[in-house]
């Protein structure tokens, strides 16, 4: 009997655990859209680009000091650091092209470095959506954008215009 009263509260505990997201701070997304990869690819490489320096951070948000790793027309790899503490997250992007029709799926993910950091404010989701606006996409024909707080830690409640 002590046996599944201890199995039992493992069990609610790891189910309630696992329900609040991530483990570790990070963010996976999808956005959708109406036009071509390469124009997406152009978009978000022209913006990473744009935000390499310091001049992003005078306004006290965290558009700046993206890093670009590598590109190709289907993925692109960055960082981004923090202005305010120095967190490095690795960022991803994949695009996937539909034939026959005029349409790209971005999978993006955003991975914080430090593996203790389970918290980010929602940083992570930031560093993403950061670039979809900053280059114009979230305007673009057919934009739609999937995830959750159990796909992006504390997403729910990121300010975007903070981190």
């Amino acid at each position: 009997m002590r046996l599944l009263s201890c199995f039992l509260v493992l069990a609610v505990s790891t189910t309630h655990l696992c329900d609040a997201g991530p483990l570790h701070a990070q963010c996976r997304a999808d956005w959708y859209f109406g036009i071509r990869c390469q124009t997406v690819y152009e978009a978000l490489v022209s913006q990473i680009k744009k935000w390499q320096g310091r001049d992003g951070c005078k306004m006290g948000g965290q558009r700046c000091l993206y890093k670009l790793k590598s590109s190709s027309v289907h993925f692109i790899a960055a960082k981004h650091t923090s202005p305010l503490r120095g967190n490095v997250d690795d960022i991803n992007f994949r695009l996937v092209s539909y034939p026959f029709i005029v349409s790209c799926r971005v999978s993006a993910m955003s991975v914080s470095e430090s593996w203790y950091r389970v918290k980010d404010h929602g940083a992570n989701y930031c560093n993403l959506y950061n670039l979809m606006e900053g280059s114009g996409l979230t305007q673009a024909s057919g934009y739609r954008e999937v995830t959750s707080d159990f796909m992006c830690t504390q997403r729910s409640t990121a300010n975007c215009t903070v981190y």
